[in-house]
């Protein structure tokens, strides 16, 4: 189901059918250095399949760029509930998270889940 949302979503991708989900849990001191996702089969880094990126928790600084420079990096937010698509010509691109904000993630979630404070991400792709 994942699948088939992203793939409506991310028209301009090629179509993808993750076999994989890597779950990474950040604590709020979590960080992640710029790098790039090339583990991939040949294949999948030819066709420049995506990866989906589901953030869950407390908001998460992402930085992206063109090299490993971290001052030059673009950063966004991601929130939980976000859903980050790299694929194509930015499925290369080097990407982190310089650091987790916290006690950011939603109140609904910490009542009904008791979710531990930092942030879990999920990620789809295809080996």
């Amino acid at each position: 189901m994942i699948a088939q949302t992203a793939n409506s979503t991310a028209s301009g991708f090629p179509q993808i059918n993750p076999d994989i989900c890597i779950v990474n849990y950040y604590t709020n001191s979590g960080k992640l250095g710029l790098h790039q996702d090339k583990d991939e089969s040949e294949s999948s880094l030819t066709k420049g399949l995506p990866f989906i990126s589901i953030s869950i928790g407390d908001t998460a600084e992402f930085m992206f760029g063109d090299t490993r420079d971290k001052d030059q990096a673009t950063k966004i937010n991601l929130e939980s509930g976000d859903v980050l698509i790299l694929g194509g010509e930015s499925r290369l691109l080097f990407h982190g998270v310089s650091h987790v904000k916290t006690d950011t993630a939603p109140g609904w979630l910490k009542e009904e889940t008791g979710i531990r404070p930092g942030r879990i991400n999920l990620t789809f792709r295809r080996y």
